[in-house]
């Protein structure tokens, strides 16, 4: 088994890569919907968040996650607080997708924080996805994000540099669909199978 972090900025388009893997044919699964899916209104991740930041960021019995990220945007204390609470839930539910793979499967985590929780150790291989910063902009303000809110977001996250010190590929996402696909294609066939093969 191959083991992939798949890591990117806000708006570099790792999702988009993550989608072209999986139709390759790795197995793919997306830490920050593991990271929504460990704090669903019954979980232990539901009651651990609920007790350290109150009912205010509730909206209809479930966690209002716009009101939880303003609040921990605005206060690294906060923001440390749900981390320790939600990083050890995701890396649980993680590796019980990772324990029913088979043996032989390239399996990518697409986690946007690998540098910023030191886990580059927990895998065999790094793919960070980068774009110019302005077309990440372009990419987020389609989303409805305000240029406030995406300066917040991009300074939050590791720094491009910081991604690739610890990355065994870099792809650009820089240009149109069909471009990012080839390079995709290009890791897959000349990078991630080799690998695997040899892991078996």
């Amino acid at each position: 088994m191959l083991k992939v972090a798949l890591t990117g900025g806000i708006g570099s388009g790792k999702s988009l890569v993550g989608e072209y893997f999986e139709i390759l044919g790795a197995i793919v699964f997306d830490a920050d919907q593991l990271a929504r899916d460990v704090v669903e209104r019954g979980t232990v991740g539901f009651d651990l968040i609920l007790k350290r930041f109150g009912d205010e960021i509730l909206s209809e019995g479930q966690i209002n996650r716009s009101k939880l990220g303003e609040i921990v945007f605005n206060d690294p204390a906060a923001r440390k607080d749900l981390e320790e609470i939600i990083h050890p839930l995701v890396k649980e539910a993680g590796d019980s997708i990772i324990r029913s793979a088979p043996s032989s499967a390239v399996v990518v985590n697409q986690i946007p924080l690998v540098f910023e929780t030191n886990g580059a150790n927990r895998f065999d291989y790094i793919i960070t996805v980068e774009a110019p910063e302005e077309l990440r902009y372009e990419r987020l303000r389609a989303r409805g994000m305000k240029d406030f809110e995406i300066a917040k977001r991009i300074s939050a996250q590791a720094t491009r540099d910081e991604r690739i010190s610890i990355s065994n590929l870099v792809i650009e996402n820089d240009g149109d669909r069909d471009q990012l696909l080839r390079r995709v294609e290009s890791a897959w066939e000349s990078e991630l199978l080799p690998r695997a093969s040899q892991s078996e």
